[in-house]
Formats: C-alpha cells, structure tokens, sequence
C-alpha cells in the first residue's frame, strides 16, 4: 500500500494546523511550557488593560497586545505543524486500506466485489495472484506465494497453505502467485494495520530527558527575570516614575528564551514524525534522542536495509558452462515465474544481451507456471525441459539428486 508523500504545506496538514493553533490558547495546555504560559498571562494582561487608556498610548498598547499574542499562536502553530504531519500520514494509510477491493464469495457461489472495510469476520474472500489481501484472515482452501515485506520487513515471499500452520495471513500483504480462499478472522478496526496506526495515532509523545532539563533551566530564567522585571517596577514606583503595565510585559516577553520554549516540543514531535516519513515507528522521543548515541545498529530483518524484494544479481555456472549459457537458460525457466525474484532473473539476462524471445513461433512449447505447491518454473520447448526452483524442489524433479 504504497502512501505518497505529501507537502508539509499541503492543505492536509495547514488547514487543521491554524484551528489546533487556537484550541492549544487553553490555559491548561500551556501549563506544561512555562515560557509560552507567562507569554500568554502577559498577552491577557494587556488586552484587558486596552479597555483602560486612549489616546496615544491605546496605538502602542494595541501592538503590544498584538505582538504578544503573534508569539504565542506562532509557538502553538509550530506544534500544531508537527503533530498535522503525523496525523496526515496516519490518514492517508487508512486512505489507502479504503482503496482495496476483495471478491467476496456470497451463499449461492457466485462473487462480488465490496470495498475492505466492508468485510466482517466468517466472511469469505477469494484473492488471486497480484491483488492485496483485504484482511486479516486464514487461509482455508488452496497455497499461494506472499508478499509481507509492508507488514514483517521480509524481503523473501512465504508460502501461505490451507491446513497448516502457516495459514495466517494480514490485511496489506500482496498474493504474488496462485490463489486462496481465505476466512476473514478480523471486523474492521481490529485487523494488523489498524492496530499498527492505533498505535500511531495515541503513542505518547513523552518529553526526553534533555528536554525535562532544558524545561527546568528555561523556567529558571523565565522566573529570574519575572523577579527582575517586578523588581524594575518596584524601583520606578519608588522614584516617583511612571511605567506603563504593557511596558514591562513587552521588556519582560523580550528577556525570556520565548523562542526556544515555543519550539522545544514542536522538535521533539518533529523528530518522531520524520521517523515516520521512513517508516519507522517511534512510540517514544526518549527512544528517538537515544538512537543519537548509537555507533552500531543490528538489524534481523533482510527487508529492513534492502529494496523489500529478493534480486537475482549474478549467474554462477556449474563447472563447464558459461554465465552466458545460464543466463539463456535462466531466462527460459523464468519467463512463466511471475514472482519478484523470478522477474529479476529475466532482467539480469538482458545485462547479457539476452533479450525476450517469440516462443510463440516454436513448436511444442508449454510453459511450467511458478506456483506455492511446486515451487518450480520452467519451459518445455521441443522434448526439452528448462526448470528453476527451490533446491528441494529441483532435487525431487531430477530424481531425488543432483548431478556433480
């Protein structure tokens, strides 16, 4: 299920951005950053005092008011930014599972095709060779090659049979060969992939140790200087001075770290979602700055660190042959192989000049489809048999060895 990227700027994330901007102004929400929270008490401050002068001093008190105001919606709207993009991405895999389509086999027999989220557990669904599997399920009748390298990382397709223990298969994952019939085990919303964006959508966004720290040091100055202005205020009331209340509010909102406090969380939040945008799953930002200190990475998933599918790279001949004499034959025993690995091999041929031949034009040819029992693809051409499979399944064709 393929999600496009979008623009951090796209309307998908913008719009509900500048709401989220004004429903973050709550009192109670800004409680948790005490630079923005003084910077708002000051913004109230002065726009309650607006009601109290004229004249001159209304114009620059309305630019205080103003100003203060811009700085705390700046602060919400940096948040507000990076939370849009986590959820847009989360909206658009949910997208992308309404997009899938099963063929449901109804009482009488006969199918119809509904959309995914229409199907509810002991339903029936018949999945052929290249569609998505539309839920999670069991496989009841027939074997088929899969693809789960969205769902596990696997680069390598598994085989999914009826009857065994690998008859479990996941909404999201792509039938390659063959075809299944599968009992739906999950309704809507409590299949794999729901749970997985569930649990994107509510991980908690948990403050670091570094910015606990650096929380506690911005409010350490915010109230040193709070003092100081206070102070300010204390000393021009003793000498007979007058200042006005917005003065040192706009003096005060200059001295704290507002810039640091209003985007602090917005990085935290930031450095998950661009995680997200490769793909990867962070629940924690505690787990995220830890991943800074990393020197080695251990990874047990081949998908994980390739392109998600297995690639035939180079052809090593027997002793006697030549690469050139294998990739013809490779290319023959592949043309009915229509498995990601079976495709590669009928393009690495062609880095040999070996180009697609016209078997129509051949007499006595029958092509040996790759399927999830056999596990073997090949040609018969003129009493000549060409095969390529798993070594197993090679070694049971040939008579249960294999020549030296």
């Amino acid at each position: 299920m393929p999600v496009r990227t979008r623009s951090i700027f796209g309307p998908a994330t913008l719009v509900p951005a500048i709401g989220e901007s004004f429903r973050k102004l709550n009192p109670i929400t800004l409680a948790g950053n005490p630079v923005i929270f003084v910077t708002e008490v000051g913004a109230l401050t002065s726009t309650f005092l607006l009601f109290t002068v004229h004249g001159a001093e209304l114009a620059f008190q309305i630019q205080v008011a103003l100003w203060l105001w811009v700085i705390v919606l700046s602060a919400n709207f940096a948040e507000a930014m990076a939370e849009a993009r986590g959820k847009a991405q989360t909206k658009a895999l949910r997208a992308a599972q309404s997009r899938i389509f099963a063929k449901r086999l109804k009482s009488d027999g006969t199918l119809e095709t509904v959309p995914a989220f229409d199907l509810r557990k002991g339903d029936i669904v018949l999945v052929s060779g290249g569609d998505l599997i539309p839920g999670d399920g069991e496989v009841i009748e027939g074997a088929a090659t899969v693809d789960e390298s969205a769902i596990t990382g696997e680069s390598a397709p598994v085989i999914r049979e009826a009857g065994t223990e690998r008859s479990g298969v996941s909404s999201g994952t792509r039938v390659l060969t063959d075809q299944i019939k599968i009992e739906i085990r999950a309704n809507p919303g409590a299949s794999f992939v729901d749970r997985l964006i569930f649990l994107a959508e509510h991980a908690k966004r948990q403050k670091t140790p570094n910015e606990i720290a650096l929380t506690i040091l911005l409010s350490d100055l915010t109230l040193v200087f709070l003092i100081a202005v206070m102070s300010l205020k204390a000393f021009v009331t003793a000498s007979s001075l007058d200042i006005a209340t917005p003065v040192l509010i706009a003096l005060l909102v200059s001295l704290i770290p507002t810039t640091l406090g209003g985007l602090l969380s917005a990085i935290r939040i930031a450095g998950i979602d661009r995680l997200a945008q490769k793909n990867v799953l962070a629940t924690s930002g505690r787990a995220v700055e830890a991943a800074g200190d990393v020197d080695v990475l251990l990874l047990d998933k081949t998908g994980t660190v390739t392109i998600g599918n297995r690639q035939a790279t180079d052809f090593l001949p027997a002793p006697g042959l030549t690469k050139q004499q294998l990739a013809d034959v490779a290319q023959l025993a592949s043309i009915a192989d229509e498995t990601p690995e079976g495709r590669s091999v009928v393009i690495l041929a062609k880095k040999f000049g070996i180009r697609a031949r016209n078997l129509g034009e051949m007499s006595n040819v029958a092509f040996v489809p790759f399927t999830a029992q056999t596990r073997i693809s090949g040609v018969d051409i003129d009493g000549v048999s060409y095969r390529k499979g798993a070594a197993d399944a090679i070694r049971s064709f040939h008579g249960g060895k294999i020549p030296d």
